[in-house]
């Protein structure tokens, strides 16, 4: 069975730094912590976990809640931020809320997030009114758009700059009728109702207003909820040239509903989404797409997280809010024909 010194001699260490990997030290290099990770799986060395936490006064887990898992939005958020909390020694339990405030806010209030170091919550049936449920005795770091100005530490995408800059793509792509897919919402702020916003500023910056027809609700955000959507305003004879779906999912959606109707895309709609989802570059036409750097997002959550329990407390200092950045991944879905004489653009550009 290996030991400390074994694993010291095949990372090229000292024992003490692997025993403070172990511990979790805050002060251990990101690359002699991984190098001593790698050691240790390589001599498969198992941590005396009981002991471990007893003397640290820790578990190190943090607890993930997410609203559907099994969407890939969430699911791939999720493993970013599995990647980053493992360079920090963490393990993450993750459970799914559903986007029910209900379950959220038990998320926030079980017995069992004493197993956890701190949780990171993504609120999406909470709204500000309960923004005194976030008070609570271990660290908690919030994701998404519904909660600002809370006591915890915030992480967000731009979204209303990311509406903006989507639906100034496809005015810069020569659109001149362009749809939103979207929900209607109840008032609170959402990343829906925010990239709305991003939306219709950009359209009254270009000279124009948002127009209500061109507003395609939806009800969920799912593939077919953008399918429908798009074969029912199709139906009912809706003229558009270009169509910006709040997100990916509900954009992939939107394909099959143009493709099913006979609507070529890009030559007669124009279509972008939000998320830039790993499947959004492998539709027919390959899907334009905003990106919010959901990796820069789990790193931030992860490293506040990490911050607050290494300071073994929640308060003490103001809560921090982190604002992602996002820029046009330009596809094949929105993207110009060539003039004559030019030659095809590549497969796949940035616009920042």
């Amino acid at each position: 069975m290996a030991t400390i010194r074994d694993v010291a001699t095949a990372a090229g260490v000292s024992p003490m730094t692997v025993s403070n990997v172990i511990n979790n030290h805050p002060h251990v290099k990101a690359t002699t912590r991984e190098k001593v990770v790698r050691a240790m799986d390589e001599l498969d060395y198992r941590i005396n976990v009981a002991a471990r936490n007893l003397r640290a006064g820790r578990t190190f887990t943090i607890g993930l809640a997410v609203a559907e898992i099994d969407r890939p939005y969430w699911g791939q958020l999720a493993a970013r931020i599995i990647a980053e909390a493992r360079t920090h020694g963490l393990s993450v339990a993750i459970e799914q809320t559903g986007a029910s405030r209900e379950s959220e806010i038990d998320a926030l209030r079980a017995s069992r997030n004493r197993m956890y170091d701190g949780l990171i919550l993504s609120t999406v049936g909470l709204g500000a009114a309960d923004v005194d449920k976030l008070r609570v005795d271990y660290p908690v770091v919030i994701l998404g758009e519904r909660i600002f100005d809370g006591p915890v530490d915030h992480v967000a995408m731009a979204n209303v700059d990311g509406g903006a800059l989507a639906t100034r793509h496809l005015l810069e792509q020569g659109c001149r009728r362009i749809a939103i897919l979207d929900e209607r919402t109840d008032g609170e702020p959402s990343a829906a109702s925010l990239r709305y916003r991003g939306y219709a500023e950009a359209l009254a910056t270009a000279g124009t207003e948002a127009d209500p027809a061109l507003f395609l609700p939806v009800t969920a955000f799912s593939l077919a909820a953008g399918r429908d959507a798009v074969a029912s305003a199709l139906a009912q004879g809706l003229e558009f040239d270009g169509l910006f779906c709040v997100t990916d999912t509900l954009a992939l959606g939107a394909l099959r509903g143009l493709a099913d109707a006979g609507v070529a895309v890009p030559d007669q709609v124009k279509l972008i989404g939000f998320d830039d989802l790993e499947e959004s570059g492998f539709s027919v036409p390959s899907l334009s797409t905003i990106d919010p750097d959901h990796a820069a997002m789990a790193r931030a959550a992860v490293e506040l997280l990490v911050s607050r329990i290494d300071a073994g407390r929640t308060g003490g200092t103001a809560p921090v809010e982190f604002v992602s950045t996002v820029r046009v991944v330009e596809r094949e879905s929105s993207r110009a024909a060539p003039r004559a004489g030019e030659g095809e653009r590549p497969g796949h550009q940035d616009r920042r």
